[in-house]
């Protein structure tokens, strides 16, 4: 039998309907083609199986080989990229499904290795993050970055705004800027990781720029009703700190909310850790954006339609239990057991812990 609750509710994204509100969080699984970032034969099969959940977001995707920061992920700055993920969004749409791009920049969480003539990765200042990457099959210390002139920056901005016309060339329905987890756009925001003495750096203001100039840059190619960010104002992430969280990301918030973007998707809490981490009042980026609120972290069949009920959220975003429960939605909609996922097939493989989890209908009745 069927539980009742918001969660399997139709909402309206902007031009798009979608079936349920459970969107599935971007997974970065390092399975694109190594050498020219494509994504993998299985890819289309992966997210065509996981078509039932009301939007889709990729796993993130860099915008510039500059941009990526971890062995064989996807790009979409190639034609071939482009056309390899016209195959899944070909199988998405079949089945069904609505599906948006993350957009990546990882910024300072890269390794020499994985840029062009072994270059240093890329930051607002040349501080270097205590973390790890992975590259050539294994962790790897992240390298030491350098600090964006800043003449450079407007070439970042246009990067976001071609990945953004391909994403739509390859037919996303809309794209998701990557401003969380202590990648570029966050880098900048932060004061942990920007020193700068320039427009880019000092205030609130001048660190919370360059995240809405890509933003205003990103609507202007895909147009706001079909742009969505993902922020995570608080979280540890890749070494990432702020002094004073709350009024960046109201400022931040304040600034989107103009721009008119159709989703705030907000990891809250520490990515993947725990959701009480440090207090902040999420409620007041509810209050100052005027487009559908996506939570994310930790979220679970209850705690969703909780929030939901409690109208605290428009959209609930299930990362872990999207990997190892294709069919995620019909198994919550039944109260049915969820797959334990694998851990060690997350990052890199095959087909294995990738495409092989089963569906309910494929299991033997009891």
């Amino acid at each position: 039998m069927s539980r009742s609750t918001k969660l399997f509710e139709t909402y309206k994204l902007g031009p798009i309907t979608l079936a349920n509100r459970l969107v599935m969080a971007p997974l970065t699984r390092n399975r694109a083609v190594p050498g020219t970032f494509v994504p993998g034969a299985l890819a289309a099969d992966y997210y065509g199986q996981r078509a039932s959940a009301g939007l889709l977001i990729t796993e993130a995707s860099q915008v510039s080989q500059q941009g990526q920061g971890y062995q064989d992920t996807p790009g979409i700055y190639s034609k071939e990229q482009v056309a390899g993920w016209r195959k899944v969004t070909d199988k998405v749409h079949e089945r069904g499904g609505k599906i948006f791009i993350q957009l990546w920049h990882v910024g300072r969480i890269s390794h020499v290795d994985l840029q062009a003539n072994g270059a240093a990765p890329v930051a607002p200042s040349a501080i270097r993050a205590k973390g790890k990457t992975f590259v050539n099959g294994g962790f790897a210390d992240v390298s030491e970055p350098r600090a964006l002139e800043l003449s450079e920056i407007p070439g970042i901005i246009d990067d976001f705004k071609r990945a953004t016309k391909n994403a739509l060339e390859a037919g996303f329905d809309g794209v998701e800027i990557h401003g969380a987890n202590g990648y570029l756009l966050e880098q900048f925001a932060k004061d942990g990781a920007n020193k700068r003495t320039d427009a880019y750096g000092g205030s609130i203001e001048n660190r919370a720029r360059l995240m809405l100039e890509v933003s205003k840059a990103v609507v202007a190619e895909a147009g706001a009703d079909r742009t969505g960010i993902r922020i995570s104002p608080v979280t540890p992430a890749n070494d990432i700190s702020d002094s004073n969280p709350q009024a960046l990301y109201d400022h931040i918030v304040d600034g989107l909310s103009a721009l008119k973007l159709v989703y705030l998707h907000v990891v809250e809490g520490a990515t993947g850790g725990p959701r009480d981490i440090a207090p902040f009042d999420y409620a007041s980026l509810r209050k100052r954006f005027a487009g559908a609120y996506v939570a994310n972290n930790g979220y679970d069949f209850d705690l969703a339609s909780k929030v939901l009920d409690a109208n605290a959220a428009d959209l609930i975003a299930f990362g872990k239990p999207f990997i190892s429960n294709p069919d995620l939605v019909e198994r919550l909609k039944r109260g049915a057991a969820l797959n334990d996922w694998d851990k060690n097939t997350f990052y890199g493989g095959g087909a294995k812990g990738y495409t092989d989890y089963p569906t309910l209908a494929a299991e033997p009745a009891e």
